[in-house]
């Protein structure tokens, strides 16, 4: 059978953070009830569609899917399986916000086949974390962990920003510092994105708040790389470090172009060539349920181009880069004699290097790598 990744999203969160522009809505009890019974219906209607692919990887999504109770988790987590075949060492992993567990809800999870967790650390500085509108602090991150481990969690992601507002370097290094104590298998390492759309690019405009320079946040990323390095993470992607054996194999996924479906509002599905993605707006979700027609607001056909284009974008970004001899494989060309001018370019400017038979970018074209990606746009 066939393989995929499933995607879902759960759209609520306690507090809406000051840098998300993500689809989310304040909690609300009975909406939640109302929506996890939709969700349900629609992974019905998807297993429809594609009830003869086996599931391989899992990633419940936010939002915040630990606000849901360890009852609810289970109730989609037993409905996948009575609706898809699940690889039986199927990497399911679900997110949380160090604010909203429990031992109760950790255990139910556990019960229920969560088998990864990926937790939205973002700082380990109690002021930056109420400067940025997180709902916990320091201390939860370590009882989390505390109460992850107790129940058999052996898989923790962290992601954490870096780049944050007032932030300096120091202030990163000690964050990555107490993050190492907690011997995470996996962290996920991003610099911060004001969107316009949200309360902290509103402060910043109206100088309330004063960012790092380009150089701090430049020196941010690469100390931090070195140093969690040095502590026996290795980094894949531009933005991910793993211990051995624990990359995200749903991330990896998506990096590789594998086929994949999205299920809650606004997730996005890639299969068959075809890519679709779900309304955001929660009367719209649950009409198109109800007639039994799966809540899809907009569509792209992906063709041989688009793919190929973002074979490239996407595997630039892996330490393993391009692989010539994969490239050839899909796409039956020589990707240098169809690149060459292209690959010339960002050897002599420093951004690129050929190490075997693989493309990969350089530290400098780890800063740079839009300028690489933007070459191989269709």
């Amino acid at each position: 059978m066939k393989q995929i990744g499933l995607y879902i999203h759960i759209p609520f969160c306690e507090k809406k953070c000051h840098y998300c522009d993500f689809t989310s809505v304040p909690a609300n009890r009975e909406l939640i009830k109302k929506y996890e019974k939709y969700l349900i219906k629609e992974l019905l209607i998807q297993a429809e569609k594609y009830g003869n692919h086996t599931i391989s990887t899992i990633f419940i999504g936010g939002g915040t899917p630990s606000i849901l109770d360890e009852k609810s988790i289970g109730n989609i987590l037993r409905s996948i399986r009575e609706s898809f075949a699940i690889n039986p060492d199927a990497e399911i992993s679900m997110e949380i916000n160090p604010g909203t567990l429990t031992y109760e809800k950790a255990m139910g999870y556990k019960k229920a086949g969560i088998n990864r967790v990926s937790m939205g650390i973002q700082s380990m500085n109690d002021n930056t974390l109420r400067l940025i509108g997180r709902i916990h602090n320091e201390h939860q991150v370590d009882s989390t962990v505390d109460i992850l481990r107790k129940v058999g969690f052996d898989n923790i992601n962290g992601d954490l920003i870096f780049g944050l507002p007032h932030q300096s370097v120091d202030d990163f290094h000690k964050t990555l510092d107490r993050v190492i104590e907690l011997n995470l298998e996996h962290i996920s390492m991003y610099g911060l994105i004001l969107e316009e759309d949200t309360l902290l690019y509103h402060w910043y405009k109206k100088g309330l708040v004063t960012m790092p320079s380009e150089d701090e946040e430049r020196q941010m990323y690469h100390s931090g790389i070195q140093i969690l390095e040095q502590n026996g993470y290795r980094q894949y992607e531009i933005s991910n470090l793993a211990k051995k054996g624990f990359e995200c194999r749903h991330n990896l996924g998506y990096w590789m172009l594998n086929p994949y479906i999205g299920v809650g509002l606004s997730s996005h599905s890639s299969i068959d060539n075809r890519r679709y993605w779900n309304t955001s707006l929660f009367n719209e979700y649950f009409r198109m349920i109800d007639e039994d027609l799966l809540p899809i607001s907009g569509e792209e056909i992906v063709t041989a181009d688009l793919r190929e284009s973002e074979y490239l974008i996407l595997r630039i970004r892996l330490n393993e880069g391009i692989s010539l001899i994969d490239y050839k494989t899909r796409f039956n060309q020589s990707f240098m004699h169809k690149y060459e001018n292209i690959i010339e370019k960002h050897i002599e400017s420093g951004l690129l290097k050929i190490i075997d038979d693989k493309i990969i970018l350089t530290e400098k074209g780890k800063d740079l790598s839009n300028l690489v990606e933007v070459d191989f746009l269709p």
